[in-house]
């Protein structure tokens, strides 16, 4: 240990790096110390490294856990302002610590980080080593709730962790501290017992006045214009903090008051320390302007010469490219453009985003040239976007322009001589008015000047083209670098653009177009000349980088496949669908590994199995003919690597994780559930709407009074009785609070194994259900009620404080929630009873705060419009689908309705009836009652009219069927077109005019929410 820190040491200070010392009190990370949190605000630039002893409270485990400790060392670098190639850098470090980089499989796994405390966050990476998370790798955005410029890049080693792979230990106690010392030696005393003392010792009352006391002195520094003890006191706040929540001392009003109280005196103290630094005139300089190019690198790193890890990002220099440019042939035919924007590693999601945002951007701006070209197709991988279009011509086609000026009879005088206006028009656009034609647009003749336009070079309409679509990329979350213009979801490094064997030359930001691209990281070199946009996909294949999506993708289906086959095993690919993809998005080269796992560790439930693997891993789970698990699972590494390494890496990765969960497991089953149900008023839900405790309360009532609407009784009131009062009580666990989609399996194992019903057990998991679209529906009626109160009185409290989902943003998930909804009831006929709005009632009446009745309006709508896009997304008829959700109230006769108006297309009888029914809604005024005298009908076809409406009324009574309807309402259709055949409905004197309305009124009244007659056009 102590030999890598000196190896740290010096690797950075050789980089340009001051070596600080650690704080001098507890915190949670090196992003806390001074050193960072301060030195990131203002313009100076600053860059350093040390090593800080960072305490978590809440990661005590005893000292028995092999990865998790109260107190870890980690080592921090910042290097402000970003230098552009941070990555390499680290890279580097890497092999400085003498990790063989080619030999494992290093990823950067999308990690977004905040503090709430601090206000601060920033986007990166998690970096792994075979699985293993050793680094934080983060571009600062904001701290102390102000938006920093410079942005500075953070990179935060976990020193026990790299320590562990590093000597081929598998428990932190075993690792060779020093010559003869180990970890456990030296340090595994304190670990038990700063343990013990976090976990069961530390006196709740102390804590508090501590943090009450640490509070009062950093606001009474801050008051003193003295930033640096008032940080300090900050600090303190948030070790007492952290203390009380191991202890679970933390209320849901507590929490969320002392982050605010955290946050509020962090923010001044960052606002009076650029302040103060100022006042002394920035001590340190100046990064020379806020949008600043990338500062240049320093020297090449000596401890790795295979690798150039200072070099600047590979482009090529500007004035090489317009030389390339200028002394290439003109293209004598269509060639191939190919544009490669690179990126450092992309999210997952944002791969696939990108490249359909890439793709509908070249369409439309290149739509909007005269420049012919063929197909478009855009591939992305993790650190590359790459649009190839075929057949782009060398120039854009000529065409004639015809430029109107003003009238003839303002152009020219009565003599016929040109006006000044004419005079103006003609010389504005480089003609004389003898040159003037004339043109008619309408009834007017307008003096115009014809010419003929020739096309721009295919380069030039490019070189703009391709700019906008690098400067307009965006992505869910944006961030900014050191390159001014730019804000993307990750660092913009590179970018490659060729037509032919032409570059096509422009600049975006610092950054400035070549023939360059960047293949493997490990790859010597790291970089390769592209010679022309023909056959670029298979150029980047031969360097060991697949770009197709669909390509990778098929190599993880089939090589997991494959080595699971030998183990006996299968890969269940359709379900887990969705990982695969989030796989082929991790990695450039697929390359499947078997790796496999304690048996012992099949003893726990396989949801907690798989999940850690899933969630935490990315492994594919190997499971026998019946579905079982097998001790044996897939990693997929990027590009070529040792696979025996690679294998021994995220084997030691996954074993250390399930004894994590056998760790949860354990000690949750010694948990009676009354005492985790007690927990959850601790776990804040939304400070307004109070805790997960008092949201159980709510969905408990709320499927009480359910219950009563659809007349439940007997064993189900008894199982949904219990389950109620139980509801939620998982998330107390602390195999929950860890993985929380574990939420409602963990409920049904827990209560099964603590006496419960398997009836009750069943309701609580089914209380969870569906957790997506698609996934299975509750199949009790217990569980159904839960489910529905869960999800109404999520939508109705967070509609009530203007919570709903705006643009894509959708924190709690209301979308899921109101297709829930949806297809509950879509799925019971036990639920008929259950009206939309009434339901929603129900839950307004259970909440924490005011619910208007706008709020339901808005809630209803909400859910009918996830309804009617479920609806068409199933291929459904827009216009059907919007002309039954007059029924939207009850979700399933909605459905059957839409069923039987699918069924009548075409009848010509109900064609009949569409046109009847729709021909009298034309007619009445919105909003006439059907008010009409029967004595004043005096016409036959009135009569005839009255006495069809008034049969059908008692024939129809009480019938919901569309099908039924058209078929019943056959006498009253041909009175209402014998009717207006024959009848003058408008008659000159208002009295008949009233009663002859009213009459129709009452034919209109009878049909209406069966269908929405009028949407059916």
């Amino acid at each position: 240990m102590q030999e890598a820190l000196l190896v740290l040491n010096k690797y950075w200070t050789e980089h340009g790096c001051l070596v600080v010392q650690p704080m001098n009190t507890e915190v949670g990370a090196g992003t806390l110390n001074p050193a960072t949190f301060l030195r990131v605000q203002g313009p100076e630039p600053w860059r350093v490294a040390y090593v800080e002893p960072s305490v978590r409270p809440d990661d005590s485990r005893y000292g028995e856990n092999p990865n998790r400790l109260q107190t870890h060392t980690q080592y921090q670098v910042i290097l402000k302002p970003e230098p552009g190639n941070a990555q390499e850098l680290f890279l580097g470090s890497l092999q400085a610590l003498g990790i063989d980089t080619a030999a494992h499989d290093i990823r950067f796994v999308e990690d977004n980080w905040a503090s709430p405390a601090l206000g601060a966050w920033g986007l990166g990476w998690e970096v792994w080593l075979d699985g293993l998370e050793i680094t934080q790798f983060t571009y600062f955005q904001q701290a102390g709730g102000i938006t920093l410029d410079p942005v500075s890049v953070e990179i935060t080693y976990g020193m026990e962790r790299i320590l562990m792979a590093l000597q081929g230990v598998n428990h932190f106690k075993d690792l060779q501290y020093a010559p003869g010392v180990t970890y456990g030696e030296a340090f595994g005393q304190a670990e038990y017992e700063m343990s013990r003392y976090y976990l069961d010792e530390a006196d709740l009352e102390t804590q508090r006045s501590l943090f009450e006391a640490y509070a009062g002195e950093a606001r009474r520094m801050l008051d003193a214009r003295l930033p640096v003890p008032a940080y300090s006191f900050v600090l303190k706040c948030s070790h007492a903090f952290n203390v009380l929540d191991a202890r679970g001392a933390i209320s849901t009003t507590e929490r969320a008051r002392s982050f605010a109280r955290m946050r509020g005196l962090a923010h001044e103290v960052a606002e009076l320390w650029v302040a103060r630094r100022e006042e002394l005139g920035f001590p340190l300089g100046r990064v020379s302007g806020a949008d600043s190019a990338p500062a240049a690198a320093p020297a090449a790193v000596a401890e790795a010469p295979e690798r150039t890890a200072d070099a600047e990002p590979a482009e090529p220099a500007g004035a090489e490219q317009d030389t390339d440019a200028a002394a290439a042939p003109a293209e004598p035919g269509p060639a191939t453009l190919v544009v490669e924007i690179g990126v450092e590693e992309m999210p997952p999601a944002e791969v696939t985003r990108t490249a359909q945002a890439v793709r509908a951007a070249l369409t439309e701006k290149l739509g909007a040239t005269r420049l012919g070209h063929g197909e478009i197709r855009v591939d992305a991988s993790p650190r590359r976007v790459v649009a190839t279009v075929l057949g782009v011509e060398p120039r854009e086609s000529d065409y004639e322009q015809t430029v109107r000026g003003p009238r003839v009879s303002a152009a020219f005088d009565a003599e016929g001589n040109p006006t000044k206006a004419a005079v103006g028009f003609a010389r504005s656009n480089g003609a004389e008015p003898a040159d003037l034609g004339r043109v008619t647009v309408g009834a007017n003749e307008h003096v115009a000047l014809t010419r003929q336009v020739v096309g721009r070079p295919a380069e030039e309409v490019l070189s703009a083209l391709l700019t906008e679509v690098v400067t307009g990329l965006r992505s869910e979350k944006n961030m900014r670098w050191n390159a001014p213009r730019l804000s993307f979801t990750r660092p913009i490094r590179w970018i490659m653009a060729l037509l032919g064997e032409r570059v096509v030359p422009f600049t975006v930001s610092s950054l400035t177009s070549g023939r360059t691209t960047q293949v493997h990281r490990d790859a010597v070199p790291p970089t390769a000349e592209v010679p022309t946009a023909d056959g670029y996909l298979p150029f980047l294949k031969e360097h060991g980088i697949l770009a197709d999506a669909a390509e990778r993708r098929g190599l993880v289906v089939d090589g997991a496949a494959r080595l699971a086959e030998a183990v006996g095993g299968h890969i269940q690919t359709e379900q887990y669908g969705a990982l695969i993809d989030e796989i082929t998005n991790l990695v450039e080269s697929p390359t499947p590994i078997l790796g496999n796992f304690d048996p012992k560790y099949l003893t726990l439930p396989s949801d907690i199995l798989v999940t850690v693997m899933r969630k935490h891993q990315r492994y594919l789970p190997v499971v026998d003919a019946g579905g079982s698990m097998l001790p044996h699972f897939v990693a997929v590494a990027n590009g070529t690597c040792d696979h025996d390494v690679v294998r021994h890496g995220n084997e030691a990765v996954l074993r250390a994780r399930y004894e994590d969960a056998s760790f949860f497991w354990k000690a949750d089953l010694e948990t009676p559930l009354s005492e985790m149900r007690q927990k959850t008023h601790l776990l804040t839900f939304e400070e307004r709407l109070g805790s997960m405790a008092d949201r159980a309360d709510r969905i408990s009532a709320i499927a009480l009074r359910l219950a009563k609407i659809v007349g439940l009784s007997g064993t189900d009131h008894d199982v949904l009785e219990r389950a109620a009062a139980l509801t939620k009580f998982d998330l107390g666990s602390q195999m929950v609070t860890e993985l929380s989609s574990l939420a409602g399996i963990m409920a049904r194992e827990y209560a099964v194994r603590a006496g419960e019903s398997e009836a009750v057990a069943q309701a609580l998991y089914e209380n969870e259900l569906p957790r997506s679209a698609g996934d299975a529906l509750p199949q009790t009626l217990p569980g159904a009620l839960l489910a529905l109160a869960d999800r109404l009185d999520l939508l109705v409290g967070l509609f009530a404080i203007g919570a709903e989902p705006t643009g894509s943003s959708d924190a709690f998930g209301l979308r899921r929630s109101a297709l829930g909804v949806v297809n509950i009831l879509l799925s019971r006929s036990d639920l008929a009873a259950v009206r939309l709005g009434q339901a929603l009632a129900v839950a307004a009446e259970h909440q924490a705060v005011p619910v208007e009745r706008r709020h339901l309006e808005d809630a209803a709508q909400f859910v009918l419009r996830r309804f009617e896009q479920q609806l068409i997304e199933l291929g459904h008829s827009t216009t059907d689908v919007r002309a039954v959700l007059v029924r939207g109230d009850s979700p399933r006769l909605a459905a059957r309705t839409l069923e039987e108006l699918e069924g009548l297309q075409g009848d010509a009888r109900f064609a009949t009836v569409l046109a009847a029914f729709q021909r009298v809604r034309r007619i009445v005024p919105a909003g006439l009652e059907a008010v009409y005298d029967p004595a004043q009908l005096h016409e036959p076809a009135e009569q005839a009219l009255h006495a069809a409406l008034v049969k059908c009324r008692h024939v129809l009574e009480g019938e919901t069927s569309l099908v039924r309807f058209a078929a019943e309402t056959g006498e009253l259709v041909d009175a209402v077109n014998v009717f207006f055949d024959n009848v003058l409905v408008m008659s000159e004197d208002p009295a008949v005019r009233a009663n002859r309305l009213g009459l129709l009124a009452g034919v209109r009244d009878l049909a209406e929410g069966i269908v929405d007659w009028e949407s059916l056009v």
